[in-house]
């Protein structure tokens, strides 16, 4: 379906509310962050076991999209979904009431699973629906309200807490998986006709997942945004302990800080709607991880200086700016190069942006939370190996043109 068959106010609602299910991710991982230090006190635990829930959920968020994917690629983009937030809202309420940190770990695996559906399956309606640079601009729009999220989660957080516990947080989260169950209901109709389903089992159509890892081009877009989600959730895991145990701010300045650079995000995302008729998307690309890398080296540098919360504040927004112009380049360029099984290809780009979050995220508490390096040098690790993996995906496409 062209962009051009749906009415302006149809595309207003679908980027708002795909934008929302998206945001699963944000909702689920941002609001809680000012929490942590209270966190880690309430639980008697360490940095780096609190920090853990969040790798819990990256991984939930990551396996959960490995089934979904293929599901909805057979029965379609509707009831996936809505199951999904509705397991969502349920184990929220769970979480509220735990009081040992092993089964919080666990509900926040199993949150993870719910709330994969709205990130692999926001993905999936929009390459239902378009494709090529219409596919691009709608990416743009979605990712920009998607970044909303990082914005006002903690915020959000940060004001609850003034008011009441971290369990009050996670009451908030069972309203909003409340409620997107009943806009899924009430407003989505199904993007994926009976007749470009699956015919596949279930069984052929997980192994479907298998091939998906064999397309090299597919798997480079795919680790590049990886890698470069990995220098977000290093940033995401550690921040609050950063700018609030060693530069000393306030949950409510952390909370405005993390704002800013939830904001910077959205203007990434938004960027290459305007550069797409001027610059190619592999141009795009290539500008934004050189520019992400030199940033990681100044904040590293900046270790060896006298600590200024502006030599790491600054080029971390310039970090997060260029994930958001990434965050959207890579995932038009991977979704594109699909044709069908787009629920199964949208699983697989958010398996390995998850998988790597994963890996980076309790690195950056277990490295210490004393300083700034471990946060600033897993950064710099993450936007030189993305750069890595372009040059061999641009020496991938030279060879495919050669051909």
């Amino acid at each position: 379906m062209s962009i051009h068959k749906i009415s302006k106010s149809r595309k207003l609602w679908l980027t708002f509310f795909l934008g929302l299910i998206s945001a699963t991710g944000p909702l689920s991982l941002d609001m809680y962050l000012p929490a942590l230090p209270t966190m880690q006190t309430t639980f008697h635990t360490s940095t780096s076991v609190i920090q853990m829930s969040i790798t819990f959920c990256l991984v939930g968020l990551a396996v959960g999209q490995l089934i979904v994917g293929p599901l909805s690629d057979k029965f379609g983009r509707r009831v996936p979904l809505a199951i999904g937030f509705a397991v969502f809202a349920l184990t929220s309420v769970l979480i509220m009431l735990v009081h040992s940190i092993t089964l919080f770990l666990i509900l926040r695996f199993i949150q993870g699973l719910a709330g994969s559906a709205g990130q692999v399956l926001s993905r999936a309606v929009a390459r239902d629906l378009f494709s090529g640079k219409e596919l691009t601009k709608f990416f743009a729009l979605l990712m920009g309200v998607n970044g909303i999220f990082p914005i006002i989660s903690p915020i959000i957080g940060g004001f609850l807490l003034n008011f009441m516990s971290w369990r009050g947080i996670f009451g908030l989260l069972t309203v909003i998986g409340i409620l997107v169950v009943l806009g899924i209901w009430l407003t989505l109709t199904e993007t994926l006709p009976l007749n470009l389903r699956s015919t596949q089992s279930i069984f052929q159509g997980f192994k479907s997942l298998g091939v998906m890892f064999t397309k090299r081009d597919f798997v480079l877009i795919a680790l590049i945004q990886g890698l470069v989600f990995g220098s977000l959730f290093s940033y995401i895991s550690a921040s609050s302990f950063v700018f609030q145990n060693f530069f000393h701010l306030t949950a409510q300045q952390f909370s405005l800080l993390y704002a800013l650079n939830g904001l910077g995000i959205i203007i990434g995302n938004n960027i290459p709607a305007y550069l797409t008729e001027k610059l190619t998307s592999w141009q795009i690309l290539k500008a934004t991880l050189l520019l992400g890398s030199l940033s990681g080296v100044v904040m590293v540098g900046s270790l060896f200086l006298t600590p200024n919360i502006l030599l790491v504040a600054v080029p971390l927004f310039i970090v997060v700016v260029c994930i958001g112009v990434v965050n959207t380049i890579a995932t038009s360029l991977a979704m594109s190069s699909q044709s069908t099984n787009t629920g199964s290809a949208s699983a697989v780009l958010g398996l390995l942006m998850n998988i790597v979050g994963g890996i980076f995220t309790p690195l950056a508490g277990a490295l210490g939370n004393q300083s700034y390096a471990p946060m600033a040098i897993l950064i710099l690790i993450s936007e030189l190996g993305a750069l890595g993996l372009f040059v061999n995906l641009m020496k991938l496409e030279k060879k495919k043109q050669i051909l």
